[in-house]
Parts: C-alpha cells; sequence; structure tokens
C-alpha cells in the first residue's frame, strides 16, 4: 500500500528527517508518533505530495509520488492538522466544491461521506460558524471524499468532545475494513485504542516499529517480572541478583501487611521462572504472585524519545 525508501528532507543545515525506510500494509491502522520536531507532519507531507523530499521516495499503491503524483494522489485522503477549509463556505457548498476539485462524481458516495463524518446536520451552517470539532469533521469528510484507499490523519480529534472522540475511534475502526489509515495523535489513548501498529520518531529517524504488544516490554530488551512474596526482602533481592538472566531487581513496597513486591528486569531470554522458585524454596520464602509486567504506551513513548 505505502512504501517509504530513503525519505530525507533538509532545510539548509538543519535535517528535518533523515534515511526513513518504513512499509504500511493494505487495512492497517498505523500510529505516527513522535514529539513536537520529530519529522512527523514533513514525513505526512511528503507522502502527501504537498512537500518534496530532498532525496528518496514514496510509492502508494505502486504509484511513485515523484514519476506518478497525480496517480499516487488520487490514493490519499489527508487531514493535515490544520483541516484546509474556506471559512465562508457553507459546508454543502464547500463539499461540493472537495467533491469537484477531486473530479468525483456527485452521486450516492456524497451523502455517505457527510453521514460517515457525521456533518450531515450541519450542511447548510456556514463553516465559520462551527465548532473547532466540528471543523475537523468537515475536514475528516474531504478527505474521504473519492473512497481513496490510503487515508492520513494529523490529530483528527483535536477540538472534539469526550463524545465525538469516541464516535471518530468507532469510525476509523469502521473505515479499516476498506482503507489503510496512518493516524497521528498526542493523544496516546487513542493511539492505543485503534491502532496495530506504532510507528516513532524522534530527531527525524525512526526508532521504532511494531506493534503495540510487542512494544508493551518496555525498555527493556527482554521485560520484567513482578514477584510478590512474603518474607524478608532484602535476603529475596540479594538471592535472585546471583541468578542468570536476572538485571536491576528494585523493591515496589508493601502492598499489604507481611507481604512485598520486587521488579526483575530480565537480561535474556533464559526462563528464570524455576531456578526462582527453587532459590524462593531454598529461603523457605512463598510465592504470592508472578506476573509479567507491561509498560504504559506513555511510559514506552516517554522513554523511547528520552522525555
Amino acid at each position: 500500500m505505502l512504501q517509504a525508501q530513503h525519505l530525507t528532507k533538509q532545510y539548509g543545515k538543519v535535517t528535518a528527517i533523515s534515511d526513513l525506510n518504513f512499509q504500511i500494509r493494505e487495512g492497517e491502522i498505523i500510529g505516527f508518533l513522535g514529539p513536537n520536531g520529530a519529522g512527523k507532519s514533513t514525513t505526512m507531507n511528503i507522502i502527501t505530495g504537498a512537500l518534496a523530499a530532498t532525496s528518496g521516495d514514496v510509492s502508494v499503491c505502486g504509484h511513485s509520488i515523484l514519476e506518478e503524483p497525480m496517480e499516487a494522489r488520487r490514493c490519499i485522503g489527508y487531514l493535515p492538522e490544520t483541516p484546509p477549509l474556506y471559512p465562508e463556505m457553507k459546508v454543502k457548498e464547500y463539499m461540493r466544491f472537495v467533491f469537484q476539485l477531486k473530479r468525483v462524481p456527485m452521486d450516492r458516495q456524497f451523502t455517505e461521506v457527510c453521514e460517515k463524518a457525521g456533518i450531515s446536520g450541519v450542511m447548510d451552517r456556514t463553516i465559520h460558524n462551527l465548532s473547532k470539532g466540528y471543523r475537523q469533521r468537515v475536514g475528516l469528510a474531504q478527505a474521504l471524499a473519492g473512497n481513496p484507499p490510503l487515508l492520513i490523519l494529523d490529530e483528527p480529534t483535536s477540538g472534539m468532545d469526550p463524545k465525538q472522540v469516541t464516535e471518530i475511534r468507532s469510525l476509523l475502526l469502521e473505515l479499516k475494513k476498506k482503507h489503510t489509515i496512518v493516524f497521528s495523535s498526542h493523544v496516546l489513548s487513542e493511539i492505543e485504542s485503534v491502532c496495530s501498529r506504532l510507528l516513532i520518531l524522534k530527531e527525524g529517524k525512526l526508532i521504532a516499529d511494531d506493534t503495540p504488544e510487542a512494544l508493551s516490554v518496555g525498555p527493556q530488551s527482554h521485560g520484567t517480572l513482578i514477584l510478590e512474596f512474603d518474607g524478608n526482602e532484602q535476603a529475596v533481592i540479594e538471592k535472585l541478583s546471583s541468578l542468570n538472566g536476572t538485571g536491576r531487581i528494585r523493591s515496589r513496597g508493601t502492598p499489604e501487611k507481611g507481604c512485598h513486591e520486587i521488579e526483575i528486569d530480565l537480561v535474556s531470554d533464559t526462563d528464570i521462572r524455576r531456578p526462582l522458585f527453587y532459590a524462593m524454596a531454598q529461603l523457605n520464602v512463598p510465592i504470592l504472585g508472578l506476573r509479567y509486567k507491561e509498560v504504559s504506551l506513555e511510559e514506552l513513548f516517554l522513554t523511547l524519545t528520552g522525555r
């Protein structure tokens, strides 16, 4: 569906993105993440043909954005962070203009697009008088015009109330059946709820490309175990520190009277459950719980981006 090859963009001596390479398959919802200034908007503008790369190329549905720009753009629906709206127009006038601009017939799809984006009830209102949330909806409707196979959405829920955000999440999951979606947002809970894969940028470079589940093990290469037990905490930490495959061990406090919790970072693929059990048996300390720690997307993002 989409392939970026060695994308680089320089503004004078400043490098906005550097040698980006990634592929997006049909039917995926990709979370495109990074702190401000990481190069997300630059990359999306290059993908859509709004900005020329210094070097590299993007292929959309088999069409090079350099060699076949019109064919590639026909495959893309783009909602930038600031929707490309004409505030003096009424919503229906603007949507007719969009369909004419994209050379899409004014058939049944016009009504379907407006209903999907939730703007059917404001068609006779002037865009200037709409709330920010509804302006975002109009921007989403123009991206859907022409039924493009690839949607690039930059902060699509900006300015929406919680009910509208929930509706847009449901819409994205419904759109996944017919569209591939690149979804950029600073609201990580939205990304986590709808995206099947994450691309994370830092200082113009791709630093992570995987599913949320695979990345949820956190910054440690092999994850973290949480051990709950009833016994001498210091003795347990000293004993487990000698096991092959364990890294840093730290206390999580005493959640219940007589109980302790510790976190054990794993530094290899060695399965330490049996050695851990025997070590605790030697100390005569009962194990009350053992579970794998999942790191939230917020923690992962902050760790990877160094924030």
